[in-house]
C-alpha cells in the first residue's frame, strides 16, 4: 500500500467516542468540582460558613469519588430537605440580623443537597448558577491573587460541565433519565473512574484539546482587553453589597484601647498595609504610621474623648462623602512625592497616615469624617476589602502644627479650665497624682520642666532604665491605677505601658500629652520596590504638645532610631537598612503587582496603559519592518554571492539533514499521551489493543466450570476476538463490549473465591 492509500485509510479511521454513561459520570465529575470551587469561596469571605464549608466538601468529595452514596440517602430526607433548608435560613437571620452572610450560607446548603442527590439537565444548570453567585460575592470582598485564579478555573470547568451537559442531552434525545428500582442509575453503579481516565485518553484529539486551550485563552485575552477599555466601576458599590456586610476589625486599634490590645496583634505577621512611593530619597529611616489618637485615660485604658472628638470630626471634619480629601498641609512648589497606601481589610477603619498631607484621594467615592487638627480620616465603616489610596505631600517629620489648639493653650489662663486643658488632665486619684509628680519632677531634675522635646527625650530614657521590653508584662499588684504601679516598678512592659507611662510623666509635669496608635517601620520590598507593613509592627506611642512651636512632637520611649524631629535619615540610606529579599517578599510582590495593575486600575492607569500598548505596538511594527528589511538584504546578498564547490556541498549537506529530520518526523510519532515514541507502521490501534488486554484477563479468570458453564463469557470473548482480529465493519459498540467485559471478569473473580472457600 501506498503512502497516499496509507493517509486516506487513516483519515477514513473514526476515533472512539465517549458512551452515554461514560458522559453521565464526566458530568458527575464535573458538577462535583464545581461544588467544590464555589464552597471554597468561604476562604476569601469572612461571613461565616465554615462548618458549612467543610461539611460541602466533604460530602461532594465522598460523592465523587463512590456515585452510589446519593442511593443511600433515606427517602425522608429529600422529603424534608426544601423546609429544613427554608427554617434553618429565616432562623439564621432572625438570629444573626445580617442578609448577604445568612444568603451566602443558605447556598452552601443547597450546593450540599445537590451534592447528595442524583442531578436532573435543571439541577445541573443550578449548580452552576448557585456557584457562580458564590463566586461574584468573593468576588467583591476580596482582592487575593490565588481567588482570581479561581475564577480561571472555575470558568474552564463551567464550560467543559455546560458542553457535557448539551452532549448528555443530546444522546438522551430529550428523554428524562428514569432511576431504576435500585435507585442507583446505570453509569454510578458501573463507574470505574480509572477506566474513564483511560477512555478520556482514548477520545482526546490533540487538535480539538488545541482548539479548546486557543478558544479558553481568547475568552482570558477578550475580558483583558475589556478591562482596560471600559469605564471603571467599583463592584461592591454597584450591588450594594457593603450595605449588608458587617466587619469588625481584628486588631486593637479602635476607639478605646486597653493594655495589651496593640501587642496582640503583634503576634499576627500577616500583611496589614502596602506602601508604595514615587520618590524613594523622601522615605524615613523609621516611619511612623499614624492611625488614632486617644487623650482619654481611665484606669488602665486610654480613648478617644467625647470632648476631642466632638472638636475634631463634628466641625469642619464633620461626616463628609467624596473621593478627595484636601489637608492641612500647605502646597509645595515642585512635585512633591506621591505615597500609594493598599490597606488590607480586617486592620481599621481609621486610615493609617504619617502625619499632614495635601490632598488624599479615593479609588472611588467613601463616606469618611476628617479631623484636620488629629491629622487623622477615619471611613463611616470598616472596608470588606482592600482599600487602596494616594496621599500627596505627606509629611513624615514627627511634627504636627496644631495652631488651634495652641491658641487655646496659651488663653488657658482666661478660659480655663475645660477646653484648654482636655489633653492635660490627670485621671487618677490624689495620691497617684502626686507619685507621678514625684516622678517627672525627678526627670526633669528640678521644680522647672525643661522645654517639650528635652522632657520627652529624658523621660523616654528614664523609661528605658527602668524597664525591659516584654510583650507578656506583669503590673504589680496593689491599689491605685495600675498603670502608675508599673511606672513606679522595675517590671518588664510593652509599648501600651512605656506610651502611656510617657504621656502620664508628661502631664504630670505640665506637658498636654496624648497616645497614638498605628504601626512603626516595615521592610523594604526589594523585588517589588514597596514598603511591607505588617500586623506584628503595630504599635503606641506618645504625642507632647511643644508651646513654644505650637505642634505635637512625637515620643517614642521605645524608638529604634536616634534622630532629630525636624529631619531623619532619609533616601538609599533608609532603604538599604530595611531591604528585604527572602521568600515571603517574592510571594509579597505578588500581591504589589497584583493591587498595582489590577485592583487599582483606574482611569489614569487605564490611559497609561493604552498608550503604552500603542506605542509597543508602533515600535515592534517598526521593528519588525527594520527586521524583515534586513533579511531581504541578507538572502539577497547570499544569492548573489559567488559559487564554489565547497559553498555548493555546504548548501547540499543542509538540505539533506532536512530531509532526513523531515522523513524521520513522519516515521517517528511522539504520542503526548502515553508518551513513547511508535513506529509509524507498527502503531496499534487503541480499541484492538484494549480487546487483547481483556482477553488476556477472561482467559486467566474463573476455574474450568465456571468456563464452560458461562454463556455471557463465551459472548463477550466472541466479541472481543471480533474487536481484536475482525474487520472494523464486523465490531459491535466497543464501549459496551469493554464495560461488558469488565462485568464478566468481576464474575469469574467472585466464582474464584467461592471455590476457594
Amino acid at each position: 500500500m501506498g503512502r497516499a492509500g496509507w493517509w486516506l485509510m487513516s483519515m477514513e479511521k473514526k476515533r472512539p467516542q465517549l458512551s452515554l454513561d461514560e458522559l453521565h459520570q464526566l458530568k458527575w465529575l464535573l458538577g462535583g468540582m464545581l461544588t467544590l470551587l464555589a464552597a471554597w469561596t468561604v476562604f476569601y469571605m469572612d461571613l461565616g460558613g465554615w462548618l458549612l464549608m467543610a461539611i460541602t466538601t466533604v460530602t461532594a468529595g465522598a460523592g465523587m469519588r463512590w456515585p452510589t452514596l446519593p442511593a443511600r440517602v433515606p427517602k425522608f430526607v429529600h422529603t424534608l430537605a426544601f423546609p429544613i433548608i427554608v427554617a434553618v435560613f429565616l432562623g439564621d437571620l432572625w438570629l444573626n440580623a445580617e442578609v448577604l452572610p445568612a444568603i451566602v450560607r443558605l447556598d452552601l446548603l443547597l450546593l450540599l443537597y445537590r451534592g447528595i442527590s442524583y442531578r436532573q439537565r435543571r439541577d445541573d444548570l443550578q449548580v452552576v448558577v448557585m456557584g457562580l453567585f458564590l463566586i461574584v460575592v468573593a468576588g467583591v470582598l476580596t482582592v487575593s491573587l490565588l481567588f482570581a485564579l479561581q475564577i480561571l478555573l472555575y470558568t474552564a470547568c463551567a464550560l467543559g460541565f455546560l458542553l457535557v451537559i448539551t452532549l448528555v442531552e443530546t444522546g438522551e434525545n430529550g428523554q428524562k433519565t428514569v432511576l431504576p428500582p435500585g435507585g442507583v442509575p446505570a453509569w454510578a453503579a458501573h463507574a470505574d473512574w480509572r477506566w474513564l481516565v483511560r477512555r478520556l485518553r482514548e477520545v482526546s484529539d490533540w487538535r480539538v484539546l488545541a482548539l479548546g486551550g486557543a478558544l479558553f485563552v481568547g475568552v482570558v485575552g477578550l475580558s483583558a482587553l475589556l478591562f482596560l477599555a471600559i469605564p471603571r466601576f467599583q463592584l461592591e458599590n454597584s450591588l450594594f453589597l457593603e450595605r449588608f456586610v458587617v466587619k469588625k476589625a481584628r486588631t486593637g486599634f479602635t476607639d478605646t484601647i486597653k493594655f495589651g490590645d496593640v501587642s496582640e496583634i503583634q503576634q499576627d505577621t500577616s500583611v496589614a498595609l502596602s506602601v508604595d512611593v514615587s520618590d524613594r530619597t523622601k522615605v524615613p529611616a523609621e516611619p511612623y504610621w499614624r492611625m488614632l489618637v486617644l487623650d482619654g485615660y481611665d484606669h488602665g485604658a486610654f480613648k478617644l474623648s467625647p470632648e476631642l472628638r466632638f472638636m475634631s470630626f463634628n466641625g469642619r471634619g464633620g461626616d463628609r462623602t467624596g473621593s478627595v480629601v484636601h489637608g492641612a498641609a500647605r502646597p509645595r512648589l515642585g512635585g512633591g512625592a506621591t505615597w500609594t497606601f493598599y490597606l488590607e481589610s480586617g486592620v481599621s477603619r481609621y486610615l493609617p497616615l504619617g502625619g499632614e498631607f495635601e490632598l488624599l484621594r479615593f479609588r472611588e467615592p467613601q463616606n469618611f469624617i476628617f479631623g484636620t487638627a488629629l491629622g487623622i480620616v477615619a471611613l463611616r465603616d470598616e472596608p470588606v476589602t482592600m482599600t487602596a489610596y494616594r496621599v500627596d505631600g505627606l509629611e513624615l517629620t514627627g511634627v504636627l502644627p496644631d495652631p488651634d489648639f495652641a491658641k487655646r493653650w496659651g488663653e488657658r489662663e482666661r478660659r480655663m479650665p475645660v477646653r484648654a486643658a482636655l489633653q492635660n488632665r490627670l485621671t487618677v486619684n490624689a495620691a497617684d497624682a502626686t507619685r507621678l509628680r514625684q516622678m517627672a519632677g525627678e526627670i526633669s531634675q528640678g521644680p522647672v520642666a525643661p522645654p517639650a522635646d528635652e522632657f520627652a527625650r529624658r523621660a523616654s530614657a528614664w523609661l528605658r532604665k527602668n524597664h525591659g521590653y516584654s510583650l507578656s508584662p506583669t503590673i504589680p499588684a496593689g491599689e491605685g491605677d495600675p498603670l502608675v504601679r508599673w511606672a513606679m516598678s522595675r517590671e518588664a512592659g510593652h509599648c501600651e505601658l512605656f506610651a502611656g507611662s510617657l504621656v502620664l510623666l508628661a502631664r504630670a509635669a505640665g506637658f498636654p500629652a496624648r497616645v497614638v496608635t498605628g504601626f512603626r517601620g516595615g521592610t523594604w520590598n526589594a523585588y517589588s520596590n514597596n514598603f511591607t507593613v505588617r500586623n506584628s509592627d503595630a504599635h503606641a506611642w506618645a504625642e507632647i504638645f511643644d508651646a513654644g512651636s505650637g505642634a505635637w512632637l512625637r515620643a517614642d520611649a521605645l524608638a529604634r532610631v536616634v534622630a532629630t524631629q525636624a529631619g531623619e535619615t532619609q533616601g538609599e540610606s533608609a532603604l538599604a537598612a530595611r531591604s528585604d529579599r527572602s521568600w515571603t517578599a517574592r510571594f509579597d510582590s505578588l500581591r504589589v503587582f497584583w493591587y498595582r495593575r489590577i485592583v487599582n486600575f483606574d482611569q489614569r492607569s487605564q490611559v497609561e496603559t493604552l498608550r503604552a500598548v500603542k506605542a509597543a505596538t508602533q515600535n515592534a511594527g517598526l521593528r519588525l519592518r527594520a527586521a524583515m528589511d534586513d533579511a531581504l538584504g541578507s538572502v539577497k546578498a547570499w544569492l548573489t554571492a559567488p559559487w564554489d564547490g565547497r559553498r555548493a556541498a555546504r548548501v547540499l549537506s543542509v538540505m539533506l539533514a532536512l530531509t532526513g529530520a523531515a522523513w524521520a518526523g513522519w516515521k517517528f510519532r511522539f504520542s503526548i499521551f502515553d508518551l513513547r515514541l511508535k513506529w509509524n507502521g507498527r502503531r496499534e490501534d487503541p480499541v484492538r489493543g484494549e480487546a487483547g488486554r481483556w482477553l488476556v484477563r477472561l482467559r486467566e479468570a474463573g476455574d474450568d466450570e465456571w468456563r464452560s458453564k458461562s454463556d455471557e463469557r463465551a459472548g463477550t470473548v466472541a466479541d472481543l476476538q471480533r474487536l481484536r482480529f475482525g474487520a472494523r465493519a464486523t465490531w459491535r459498540e466497543p464501549a459496551n463490549v469493554f464495560r461488558r467485559a469488565r462485568r464478566v471478569w468481576r464474575e469469574a473473580r467472585r466464582a474464584e473465591r467461592v471455590t476457594s472457600v
